[in-house]
């Protein structure tokens, strides 16, 4: 069987070489050699993974020069593409090849063969680098497989307990062995020649360097106050912007100094291999345990800032020492890696002396858990919570239990002999919170930043900006949280490179590439639509003769082409075709139209109302019994403010298909109907003149068409009259109605005219029955009021006038 599988794959094999054999006619030398050396190293890879006996960091480097191979086919199977299609359309114009025996015009016949040779030229490197691409893709998946399956094995392997007594003489033997050679190192290397040469030569440097490290470490905190003092004579006190970046300094300066004195050390040679890598990794402790000391600083300003603070002084300086030695507990970790790689020793010995720093690590979470919040016996606790801080507290509780938990496991596991796996939680877990903690400083900090620059001061905190800070900064921490937790660099290089390859939506490549191209294009399209709007709306209509409406239109109309420009444009320029999609999107604009039909219906409205303009914003309108000024012409709606300030959101549909009675299209001119009725005995005439007078008085009343009075009839219990005039302003119809009912009552009653009211006579059978008779009490004269100087709420009932239309 193997026999039979060896020799099918050589056979393909062959078969690729001769391939690559035929093709290579249509590559250069340099193409050829290229393609040569990928073959050779193909060939390595595929051996390498085959015999599975290749140690991690051969696989990984091997796994580099695969993917530099593939990073070049990629770009070149993607190459000339306009240029392949240009010859495509050419020989598409020349026509079908004649069939054989058919003779072609010999100049068609050469312009064909020398198209087509020069299509070859182009397909043939593409053709080939998309086989190597392919399979260096897979043979890079095949080497991430192995080393994630030995990463696991390795995870779930059971190694020697390091509760086992047999061990521990063993494991501190190492220990001793360990530090006696990094001691006889220093020693030996101090009694050569070479290095005392060495130190005296570079002695100036060495003083140097070690004197501005102290100077550093002793006087770097005094300086960021300085610096900080400085910094707030540009304005933002109390912000706490610049105590931000003083912090930062603060643990800048020191780190610097203790970087200054490891190269000082390293400078004199004395400290021998071991040293030196011992030396190497200072800088990287001292950057911990000063990271973790500064987010210790920051929760206290946090602290003391917040006006209801989750912690107590006491604790949150207990919770300050905690996070210390969470920085002590990764550094040992760290310092123990360094002795296994140094020294190569066994696993039990590497399982014994990590075992103390894994339970250490889990009695500091343990404590961590037990400095809560504030309990009920506190002083402050009496106060509630936002919300906001509620929420922020209970995260935070549940997080302080997760961690106290996989310390707990890690403990378990590493007594059992699951060090690898104790290994992998609990100092991954610990960087967790660090970062967590890390993100919440700086959603803080950006926080403060905006509410100073933009004035609201502390309000920046829970502002939306706020908000989008701490997605982008949880977004942003994902690769390092994915490092935390095992994967490999390669991993996310590999993540990374596929996702800017794309993905295939419906015949669609995207890409990040492509969807940065797309949301740029379009913003800066947006951005332009939006200022050629407020430049219209400001500067430009106000100087011509449009109306408040037309200028909406025009405004609305030129945001709305602005934007499918930009999206068009950003499809465009993003180089997504969408003509794959054409035949889903006539499949599905079937469902959609009817689903949506009165969607659309709205939207068609909407735009006929910008183009027509049967209604401006302002007009003042009556539509399916909603009566009130015209507010905003929208796409799908329009609002509609009522004389009681309500606002009512009518379709646009209903605009365009229903009856809509607008009072001041065009201009405000209107007409008020005042109707009054007098007792019958009285002078028709008289009450013509007086109610001709009042109407003419009116300083809104036209006097051209002048107003009419007109004598209705003869009704139940009056003669009815009324007052037709057209006002300047109909606006004012109701005001002017008022006005006139004021001036009536008082000359009709120096006139002595009566306003009559019901009347009814009623013949009672039994008058005997009627123990009293009420005695009306008349009426007092209302005095005179004078015209108002606003106009009055109108309602429906107000506008019922009369039907035929005239005056």
């Amino acid at each position: 069987m193997r026999a039979l599988q060896w020799f099918l794959a050589a056979g393909l094999a062959v078969l690729l070489l001769v391939a690559a054999g035929a093709a290579s006619a249509q590559l250069s030398i340099e193409q050829k050699q290229y393609y040569q050396d990928w073959l050779k190293t193909a060939d390595r890879a595929e051996d390498a993974v085959n015999a599975g006996r290749a140690s991690d960091a051969a696989l990984e480097n091997l796994r580099t020069e695969l993917d530099s191979y593939r990073s070049i086919f990629n770009e070149v199977r993607g190459s000339n593409s306009d240029r392949i299609k240009t010859l495509q359309s050419q020989l598409e114009a020349l026509g079908a090849k004649p069939e054989e025996g058919t003779d072609e015009p010999e100049d068609i016949a050469t312009l064909r063969e020398h198209l087509q040779d020069q299509l070859d030229a182009l397909r043939v490197p593409r053709i080939i680098s998309e086989e190597a691409y392919n399979r260096a893709n897979g043979l890079i998946s095949e080497i991430d497989r192995l080393i994630r399956q030995r990463q696991t094995k390795e995870f779930a392997t059971r190694g020697p307990s390091p509760l086992n007594p047999e061990l521990w003489p063993a494991a501190g033997a190492d220990v001793d062995q360990a530090l006696r050679s990094l001691g006889n190192e220093i020693i030996s290397n101090l009694k050569t020649d070479v290095v005392r040469t060495e130190i005296r030569q570079q002695l100036p440097t060495i003083v140097l360097l070690t004197g501005f490290g102290l100077i550093l470490i002793a006087r770097g905190r005094r300086w960021s106050e300085r610096l900080g003092d400085y910094l707030r004579t540009f304005g933002g006190n109390g912000s706490g912007v610049w105590s931000f970046l003083v912090s930062l300094s603060r643990i800048f300066l020191p780190w610097l100094g203790v970087v200054l004195l490891a190269s000082a050390a390293s400078t004199s040679g004395i400290v021998g291999v071991r040293g030196q890598l011992l030396l190497d990794q200072v800088p990287n402790w001292a950057a911990i345990f000063f990271c973790f000391d500064w987010i210790g600083r920051q929760l206290f300003v946090i602290r003391e800032e917040d006006k209801k603070p989750l912690l107590s002084r006491v604790r949150m300086a207990e919770l300050r020492i905690v996070i210390d030695l969470l920085a002590v507990m990764l550094i040992l970790f760290d310092l123990v890696q360094l002795f296994q790689r140094i020294e190569n020793v066994p696993d039990s010995t590497r399982a014994v002396v990590t075992f103390p720093v894994i339970v250490l690590s889990a009695l500091v979470l343990l404590r961590l858990y037990r400095t809560g919040p504030l309990r009920a016996d506190d002083a402050d606790s009496e106060q509630e919570e936002s919300p906001r801080r509620a929420g922020f507290s209970k995260f935070a509780r549940q997080v302080r239990r997760l961690l106290m938990i996989l310390g707990v496991l890690s403990a378990v596991a590493a007594a059992l002999g699951y060090v690898t796996a104790a290994e992998s939680i609990i100092f991954p877990a610990i960087k967790t919170l660090a970062l967590l903690s890390i993100i919440v400083i700086l959603q803080r900090f950006l926080g403060n930043l905006y509410g100073w620059l933009t004035g609201k001061g502390e309000a920046g905190r829970d502002s939306l900006f706020s908000v989008i800070a701490g997605f982008v900064l949880v977004i942003c921490s994902l690769p390092l949280l994915a490092l935390f937790w095992g994967a490999r660099e390669t991993d996310l290089l590999e993540f990374w490179s596929r996702a800017k390859q794309g993905v295939s939506l419906g015949g669609i490549e995207v890409s990040p590439g492509t969807f940065i191209t797309f949301a740029a294009v379009f913003v800066a399209g947006y951005t332009i639509t939006r200022l050629l709007q407020g430049g219209l709306r400001n500067s430009l209509l106000p100087k011509t003769k449009f109306d408040p409406g037309a200028q909406n239109a025009i405004v609305a109309g030129t945001g709305y082409i602005g934007i499918a420009l930009a999206a068009v444009i950003a499809v465009t320029s993003a180089g997504i075709n969408l003509s794959s999609l054409a035949i889903v999107a006539g499949a599905l604009s079937v469902g959609i139209g009817f689903g949506l039909q009165t969607i659309v219906s709205n939207f068609v409205s909407g735009i006929i109302l910008l183009i027509e303009r049967p209604i401006s914003k302002g007009d003042w309108i009556d539509v399916n019994g909603q009566m009130g000024y015209v507010r905003d012409i929208s796409v799908r709606s329009t609002r509609i403010e009522t004389f009681d300030r309500t606002d009512v959101i009518v379709p646009n549909s209903d605009l365009i298909s229903q009856s809509v009675t607008n009072y001041t299209r065009g201009n405000t001119v209107g007409r008020v109907i005042v109707p009054v009725g007098v007792a019958y005995g009285t002078d028709t005439r008289k009450v013509e003149t007086i109610l001709g007078e009042i109407a003419n008085a009116h300083p809104m009343v036209l006097a051209n068409p002048a107003p009419s009075i007109v004598f209705q009839g003869f009704g139940a219990d009056s003669l009815d009259f009324e007052i037709r005039a057209i006002l300047r302003d109909v606006n004012w119809v109701l005001s002017v109605k008022s006005d006139m009912n004021h001036e009536i009552n008082r000359r009709f009653t120096e006139e002595e005219i009566e306003i009559p009211f019901a009347q009814r006579d009623v013949w009672l059978r039994n008058p005997e029955t009627l123990q009293g008779q009420a005695r009306p009490t008349p009426a007092a004269a209302a005095p005179a009021t004078p015209a108002s100087t606003k106009p009055a709420g109108l309602t429906e009932a107000d506008m019922d006038g009369d039907p035929d239309g005239d005056y």
